[in-house]
């Protein structure tokens, strides 16, 4: 919703600064401005990215209008989910801990959390670091690094969105430019004829300008920003899974591991001592 505010924010301030210097609006609309500004910068974004960017960049793009991908109900889940199977590997061995890890969609621990069952990249960094702890004797110091390397690939993808919409942002205004040469070509070929009409085409190669550049500056730009935003949030659910399982293999008890966990989770979206405590014994 912050983002359509914004968005209509900065329409009103230059349509509205425009008119009250007395604009005319029926001359900002240059279909064809935009058809060459559009074109070109949707060409370019198809020329330079990788059809998965693509269609990555496309998902990211519809899905800053929903807000995080992880709301509190889903920390509360990973954060429960965790602790369960913490909870079963410190009475009965990690190795209790096999079969669930094998076959998640099977296990009857799992099932408890849907959402993470569907979630194949927070589920497949769940199973595997927990993969590497029941089948070696693998060291906490040992462990770190190979998490946080996972994170830091997984990390890279995320933001490849906001990266690419950055380039599409940084393109705009030269677009325009090619767009208000294309119009002053146009003006070049009018001369010596009625002068309002070279005025309107004259017009018409400013307008291209000014289209690049509020595109670039006014929506793409700080909608690839809105993109990097959201991602480094997201991540956040990963930083509180490695913790948890860190925490647990230097020998922590689950609730502490947990509480090590449930510091990492963004403010806004932290839930309470309390209010994950109640949430264990609802799961129980």
């Amino acid at each position: 919703m912050l983002i359509l505010v914004g968005l209509l924010v900065v329409i009103v301030a230059v349509l509205g600064g425009y008119v009250g210097a007395h604009g005319r609006l029926a001359a900002l609309w240059q279909p064809y401005e935009l058809v060459i500004i559009g074109g070109a910068a949707l060409g370019a974004f198809l020329i330079g990215t990788p059809i998965k960017t693509v269609k990555q960049t496309l998902k990211a793009t519809v899905g800053v209008f929903k807000g995080p991908q992880y709301k509190r109900q889903d920390y509360l889940d990973v954060l429960s989910l965790l602790y369960e199977l913490l909870n079963k590997a410190r009475r009965e061995g990690f190795m209790a801990l096999e079969e669930h890890v094998e076959n998640p969609q099977d296990s009857a621990v799992f099932a408890n959390y849907p959402k993470v069952l569907a979630d194949h990249h927070l589920l497949d960094f769940i199973t595997d670091c927990l993969r590497l702890m029941i089948g070696s004797n693998i060291e906490p110091h040992e462990l770190e690094p190979l998490l946080e390397l996972e994170l830091e690939k997984h990390h890279h993808e995320a933001l490849e969105p906001a990266h690419v919409l950055n380039k599409v942002a940084d393109g705009l205004p030269g677009f325009g430019i090619v767009a208000a040469v294309l119009g002053i070509v146009i003006t070049m070929g009018s001369i010596g004829g009625d002068i309002k009409e070279v005025g309107a085409h004259v017009a018409g190669a400013l307008v291209g300008t000014f289209l690049g550049i509020l595109l670039g500056y006014g929506f793409i730009g700080p909608l690839a920003a809105a993109v990097e935003a959201r991602a480094e949030q997201d991540a956040r659910i990963y930083e509180s899974v490695k913790t948890a399982l860190l925490a647990c293999l230097r020998g922590y008890n689950p609730k502490i591991a947990l509480e090590f966990a449930r510091k990492t989770v963004p403010s806004a979206l932290r839930p309470g001592f309390s209010e994950f405590e109640q949430h264990l014994k609802s799961v129980k």
